[in-house]
């Protein structure tokens, strides 16, 4: 996996794919996925 702070967000993509798809974030979305990481919404086990 590879992950790239752009200047609008994170871009995610597969290294082992480097020409396939590619998920982008906002950083309303990164900072809503690290809350409910910290808040415990999702499970980790």
């Amino acid at each position: 996996m590879e992950v790239a702070r752009l200047r609008d967000g994170l871009a995610v993509r597969d290294s082992k794919e480097p020409r396939g798809p590619r998920l982008m974030f906002t950083p309303l979305e990164c900072e809503a996925f690290a809350e409910g990481v910290k808040g415990g919404e999702f499970d980790l086990s």
